[in-house]
C-alpha cells in the first residue's frame, strides 16, 4: 500500500493498539504524532505506548528530545515527512498515530513552516489575556479559548512572520491518505478517561511526576501535558492529592473535547465507534476500510 494511514481521535480511546494491529496488518511502522511523546522520560503522563505494547513493530519518533529541549512544529513536519518519505520508499506504510491535529497536518499538507529563532515567554499572563491578544491580531482565528498552547503558538508564530497563522492554509495532501479517527460515546469516554488517570497513578505517575519536580524542571515539555502541572500544585501544598487527581481528569475530559471539535472541522476523517467489549471488531471494521 503506497497510502499513509492516520489513526487520530481523543485520548483513552484506543489508538495505540489499532495502530499496532494495523502494522502487523499492512506491514506499516508507526510515526508518532503527539507532540508530548517526542521527550524522554515523559512515559507514563503522556501515555506512551511501552515496548510490550510494540510487539516488535518499529516506532518512530518517540523519546527524540530531552524534556529540557524545544520542539516545533517546523521540525516535526521535516522529521515526519523524512520518516513517511523513508517508509514508503522501503515499501512499506507509514502508519501516523496520535492526538495532537496540527502535527498530522503539518506532516502530511502543503503548509510552509519556517525555523522560529526566537521564542516568547507568556508564563506571566492569563489564558483570557493571551486569548484578547490573539484577536487583536487574528479575528478570524479557529483556536478555543482555553486551549493556551495552540493560543501561545499562534502568537509566536505572528512575532516571528508578522502575518496570523489562519493565513497559513491549504488542502493540498502531499500524499495519499486514510484517515481513521476512532469514537465513542461520551459518558463511555470520559468514564474511560477518569480510569486512565487511577491507572496512570498505580503505574508510577506520581513518581514520575516527582522526579521532575524535585530537578525543579519547568521547561515547556513537562509544564504543557495534562498531569504534571496538577500534581505539582500537590507537591508545593497548594492542593490536596485528590484535588490534583480530579483535576487531572476534568481537564483531560476538556482536552479530549477539544480534540474532537479540532478533528471534526480540520481533517477527513471517517469516524468508527469502539467496540471496548470486544476491539476485534473494531480492528476488523477499520482493516476492512484500509482494504479498499
Amino acid at each position: 500500500m503506497n497510502k499513509v494511514i492516520v489513526i487520530c481521535g481523543p485520548t483513552a480511546v484506543g489508538k495505540t493498539k489499532l495502530s499496532v494491529e494495523l502494522a502487523h496488518f499492512l506491514d506499516g511502522e508507526i510515526i508518532n504524532a503527539d507532540s508530548t511523546q517526542v521527550y524522554r522520560d515523559m512515559n507514563i503522563g503522556t501515555a506512551k505506548v511501552t515496548e510490550e505494547e510494540k510487539e516488535n513493530v518499529p516506532h518512530h519518533l518517540f523519546d527524540i528530545r530531552d524534556v529540557e529541549e524545544d520542539y516545533t512544529v517546523y521540525d516535526y513536519q521535516r522529521d515526519a515527512r523524512a520518516c513517511i518519505e523513508d517508509i514508503l520508499g522501503r515499501g512499506k506504510t507509514p502508519i501516523l498515530v496520535g492526538g495532537t491535529g496540527l502535527y498530522i497536518k503539518a506532516a502530511l499538507y502543503d503548509y510552509h513552516f519556517e525555523k522560529e529563532e526566537k521564542s516568547y515567554s507568556f508564563e506571566n499572563k492569563k489564558d483570557e489575556e493571551l486569548y484578547e491578544e490573539l484577536l487583536q491580531i487574528d479575528k478570524n482565528t479557529s483556536i478555543h479559548p482555553h486551549n493556551r498552547k495552540r493560543i501561545e503558538r499562534a502568537l509566536t508564530y505572528y512575532y516571528n512572520r508578522g502575518k496570523p497563522q489562519s493565513d497559513e492554509k491549504t488542502e493540498k495532501l502531499l500524499y495519499p491518505a486514510i484517515f481513521i479517527g476512532l469514537t465513542t460515546s461520551r459518558e463511555n469516554l470520559y468514564t474511560r478517561i477518569n480510569n486512565r488517570v487511577y491507572k496512570m497513578l498505580e503505574d508510577g505517575l506520581l513518581e514520575e511526576a516527582r522526579k521532575f519536580y524535585d530537578s525543579r524542571c519547568r521547561s515547556k515539555a513537562v509544564m504543557t501535558p495534562i498531569c504534571y502541572k496538577e500534581l505539582f500544585l500537590y507537591f508545593d501544598g497548594t492542593i490536596t492529592k485528590e484535588e490534583a487527581i480530579e483535576l487531572i481528569q476534568k481537564n483531560s475530559r476538556h482536552y479530549a473535547k477539544r480534540q474532537y471539535t479540532w478533528f471534526h472541522h480540520q481533517l477527513p476523517v471517517e469516524w468508527f465507534d469502539v467496540d471496548f467489549e470486544n476491539f476485534t471488531n473494531t480492528i476488523l471494521a477499520v482493516k476492512k476500510r484500509v482494504e479498499q
